[in-house]
């Protein structure tokens, strides 16, 4: 589990599952693979494999060992809800979640009805724990029915990462959305962002009552940090409090 995050929307990250594949046009210039590919072939290096997919029991019980509450980025370098996770693999993960409840988790997906349907099956008519975020990738209008997939999660804790935002993503309805996060995309080959996207989602956020963090435009450079309603401190106030009604 990395110490330190440089994302700017949490504190830490932990991979339990590293790698994967792509499944839209959000994954074709994936941040995680072009890091991980760098080390593919290399001796005991932790990316020796590259970004095939990889699950880490060893890394289960890094959460508990970490007593200062933070924000987790759950799998920065892969999908929790891959296909080919095996679902005891999971079942683990979010049982470590819940052990180590000090903590606030962001678990973000593209495989949204998978999600969907595990947390059904795991948490049947109860809530989602108040510490444990799930959210979704939506980077197109295209992808946006994953938002409806997420809105059929009994949570009180749903964000939205609009990040990298490819189009226009048209009229949505966020209703039940705690956080969006808006951005462009970065690094080498990075696709341009319409501002009038960005702004488009920020009117539906105000609208309904949405939490809106703007990253970044597209390509290299240093983030803005534009917040229009809260900021990475308010997101952490609002997860002290979930645990504290929890």
């Amino acid at each position: 589990m990395a110490q330190s995050s440089e994302i700017e929307w949490t504190d830490a990250t932990w991979n339990p599952v590293t790698g994967c594949t792509k499944i839209g046009p959000g994954c074709d210039n994936c941040y995680a693979e072009r890091f991980a590919e760098r080390w593919r072939g290399i001796p005991g290096h932790a990316y020796e494999q590259g970004f095939d997919l990889r699950l880490w029991p060893s890394r289960l019980g890094q959460p508990a060992a970490w007593r200062r509450p933070r924000m987790i980025f759950v799998n920065s370098m892969s999908d929790l809800f891959h296909k080919d996770v095996d679902r005891r693999h999971i079942d683990r993960v979010f049982d470590a979640m819940e052990d180590a409840d000090w903590h606030v988790y962001q678990v973000l997906t593209k495989r949204s009805s998978l999600m969907r349907d595990y947390m059904r099956r795991r948490y049947g008519n109860q809530p989602v724990p108040r510490h444990i975020w799930l959210g979704v990738s939506v980077e197109d209008a295209p992808r946006s029915s994953r938002i409806e997939h997420l809105k059929q999660i009994d949570s009180e804790a749903r964000f939205i990462s609009f990040e990298p935002l490819l189009g226009r993503i048209g009229e949505v309805d966020l209703s039940g959305i705690a956080w969006a996060i808006v951005g462009g995309e970065s690094g080498p080959g990075a696709r341009q962002m319409d501002g009038r996207w960005a702004t488009e989602i920020r009117e539906h956020c105000e609208r309904d009552g949405v939490a809106f963090f703007f990253k970044q435009w597209a390509a290299r450079g240093p983030s803005p940090a534009v917040v229009s309603s809260m900021v990475k401190s308010g997101m952490a106030s609002l997860g002290r409090s979930c645990r504290s009604q929890s």
